[in-house]
């Protein structure tokens, strides 16, 4: 029992013990910012697409379902007001969290993997360079940076898929629209959004990061290093989303009519 319990609890400890480990090198100077850059270009060229291509059908599956309400309770001048709550509040940080553990998450884990069993990590511990400073930081960072520019765009498709089912197809009234976007969404709500997104990017670089320096066993290892990835991602990020969204509605008080 012991035994399986040290090995239960070896992989989040893990974990726990790299997220310390990072954030303590995010002090350190200089900061590698060229690294910086070139991860971001590389984060934003994988997830860019399908940011987009998920944004759209998110966008127009919320405003289909948020019009049809709003029609049913004859409430279609609060048509705008719910379509950015849902997507502010909900849309956005599930479909950010999607990509970001789907994509950035999977690209950093088979990069890491690749170095990992080329050698390439040990011989950089041989040298004296740190590889969670010089190679970890720098894709963290990265990955937070561009996951606040995804739920950007998550959001603004959102806002124009509600703008062009409730307003153009259904022949809303485009002033009630968008004069009542503040009618229950607040400016707390597109932080703890950006938050959001901000964490799910710190921690899918973390545990993607982690699976790719541990892989083992050939390319066949590093498939099954991403695999493990994005699993886990996934579980933890929807986890995250669940208990910040019960947190969010205790602390910040809600808007009414």
């Amino acid at each position: 029992m012991a035994l399986t319990l040290t090995s239960a609890l070896k992989g989040p400890g893990e974990v726990a013990v790299m997220v310390v480990e990072v954030t303590k090198r995010f002090g350190r100077r200089p900061f590698q910012w060229a690294e910086f850059v070139e991860q971001a270009w590389f984060v934003l060229s994988v997830t860019l697409m399908p940011t987009i291509l998920v944004s759209v059908p998110f966008g127009a599956v919320i405003s289909l379902q948020v019009g049809n309400l709003t029609g049913q309770l004859g409430a279609e001048s609060f048509a705008g007001a719910t379509a950015v709550l849902a997507t502010v509040r909900e849309a956005a940080p599930i479909a950010a969290a999607l990509i970001i553990s789907g994509a950035a998450g999977s690209a950093i884990c088979s990069d890491l993997g690749a170095r990992k069993i080329r050698e390439e990590i040990d011989a950089m511990e041989v040298l004296g360079v740190d590889p969670l400073y010089r190679l970890v930081v720098p894709r963290v960072a990265a990955t937070v940076f561009v996951s606040v520019l995804i739920i950007g765009i998550v959001i603004a498709a959102g806002i124009g898929g509600g703008y062009f089912f409730n307003v153009i197809v259904s022949g809303g009234s485009a002033g009630s629209f968008l004069a009542s976007f503040t009618a229950l969404a607040t400016l707390a709500d597109l932080v703890i959004a950006l938050v959001k997104a901000a964490i799910f990017g710190w921690l899918a670089a973390i545990v993607g990061s982690y699976k790719g320096l541990s892989a083992g066993g050939g390319p066949s290892g590093v498939g099954r290093a991403v695999n493990e990835a994005v699993i886990v991602t996934f579980m933890l990020l929807f986890f995250i989303n669940a208990l910040m969204t019960a947190v969010y509605f205790q602390v910040v008080p809600q808007q009414g009519l």
